[in-house]
């Protein structure tokens, strides 16, 4: 029998906060998602990693609960509790059998209202985040992305670590981490997303419950769009066996109607095990053992990237590979099955989606945040299907021009060096 898919349903209260559900009758659990608006590319350069330490601290005790009878009540119920922070928002999310939702709701709702930011807390936790940050220095693939990033958007708060700098983070006061929090968690910033079986109405009750007593902020947040920078940039570490690279070239904001015709030539570029950099590069060549691309798109901004780790030997060598992908995408033919099987791959993979409740309750609220509405299954599969060829090619074209090709390089580069002109295609 088929399962019948509900549509979303959607309440705003009156000081702005948006609930948003979608109803899986089938299953006996909930997800559920308190969303804020914001995420690091909104902080002011002295303040980078703000958002994501304030994601972390609200775990360490609120006003009616310490941490650790947090982890307890979460772990009493079976639930599973966590956050994150990305570039342009934050996520607190649990999940749990549907007869634990207001139990769960109610930890949620204090981890985002009611933080106590104790002091000796800061302190520790400023320990553990540096500790982190040199956990992504010491990670090549992480450091060689982050200093792509960094380069790429330079100046603009895009290109900053989510996580911060060692200089930011120690400067870090209850002070600065209150006055951020009660600027930013706003109620009309705010989206709460639920998946799963559950009743619409009941969970606008609770939120209601614990959030209608908040004053929407009146406060604009500055995000102004920023502008691709097509960087070289080398980063020696001795201590590497590898050669770490990144390439990547200006693409779509998250809202653009040809992303779809983008995530096909990304699945052909660099998507899977059947992509022309896993097939050509690492497969015929033996030139890389990791090799993807992907693309990561904003608000107003994307950009579509290439990672490969190889030896010293061949770095040069894989350079040119990319770039000979990325010639041939955008001047050869497509075939029609490489585009058949690119499709295939994406609609596999959002259709699998729909059966995970939090994949759902994250894409109510992407769809909210980037777009101010839902896509059906059937819409977004008939979108992918709409895209041509001539789309794809079209799009190649657009993203991949010789003078907008930025490169990061993290190895022991012993004299390596990358050129303007070898990056031409």
């Amino acid at each position: 029998m088929a399962r019948k898919i509900n549509a979303p349903q959607k309440e705003v209260l009156p000081n702005g906060l948006v609930v948003l559900t979608e109803s899986m009758d089938y299953v006996h659990s909930v997800s559920v998602g308190i969303w804020l608006r914001s995420g690091s590319r909104q902080e002011p350069a002295e303040l980078n990693g703000i958002s994501h330490f304030v994601e972390h601290m609200v775990f360490k005790g609120t006003a009616r609960r310490t941490a650790e009878e947090i982890a307890r009540e979460v772990d009493s119920i079976g639930g599973m509790l966590d956050a994150f922070t990305s570039k342009e928002m934050v996520c607190f999310n649990a999940r749990v059998l549907d007869e634990h939702l207001p139990r769960v709701f109610d930890i949620l709702a204090d981890l985002v209202l009611e933080p106590n930011f104790a002091s000796e807390d800061i302190r520790r936790e400023q320990s553990v985040v540096l500790e982190e940050i040199r956990m992504t220095q010491d990670n090549p693939e992480d450091l060689v992305h982050e200093l792509f990033a960094e380069h790429f958007w330079s100046p603009h708060a895009l290109g900053k670590p989510i996580l911060g700098t060692p200089e930011t983070v120690s400067a870090f006061t209850r002070d600065s981490l209150q006055d951020w929090f009660r600027n930013q968690y706003a109620p009309n910033r705010l989206v709460i997303t639920a998946a799963g079986n559950l009743s619409h109405s009941k969970l606008v009750d609770l939120v209601a419950a614990r959030f209608a007593h908040m004053q929407p902020s009146r406060n604009a947040i500055p995000d102004i769009a920023p502008a691709a920078a097509p960087h070289i940039t080398l980063r020696t570490k001795r201590e590497l066996e590898q050669v770490h690279i990144c390439l990547g070239v200006p693409a779509l904001p998250a809202t653009d109607d040809r992303r779809f015709a983008a995530s096909v030539l990304n699945n052909i570029l660099g998507g899977g095990m059947s992509s022309r950099l896993f097939q050509n590069i690492r497969e015929r060549q033996g030139l890389a053992y990791a090799i993807f691309s992907e693309v990561s798109s904003y608000r107003d901004a994307g950009v579509l990237s290439v990672y490969a780790g190889t030896s010293i030997d061949t770095a040069a060598q894989v350079v040119r590979s990319v770039l000979d992908e990325f010639r041939r995408l955008k001047g050869e033919p497509l075939d029609a099955s490489e585009i058949r099987r690119a499709k295939d791959h994406l609609k596999g993979a959002t259709l699998l989606a729909l059966e995970s409740s939090g994949q759902r309750m994250s894409s109510l609220a992407r769809n909210h945040l980037y777009f101010d509405r839902q896509f059906t299954p059937d819409e977004l599969i008939s979108k992918l299907e709409a895209v041509s060829a001539d789309a794809v090619q079209e799009v190649a074209r657009d993203f991949f021009q010789s003078e907008r090709v930025a490169a990061s390089v993290v190895g022991n580069l012993n004299g390596f060096a990358l050129t303007r002109d070898q990056l031409a295609f």
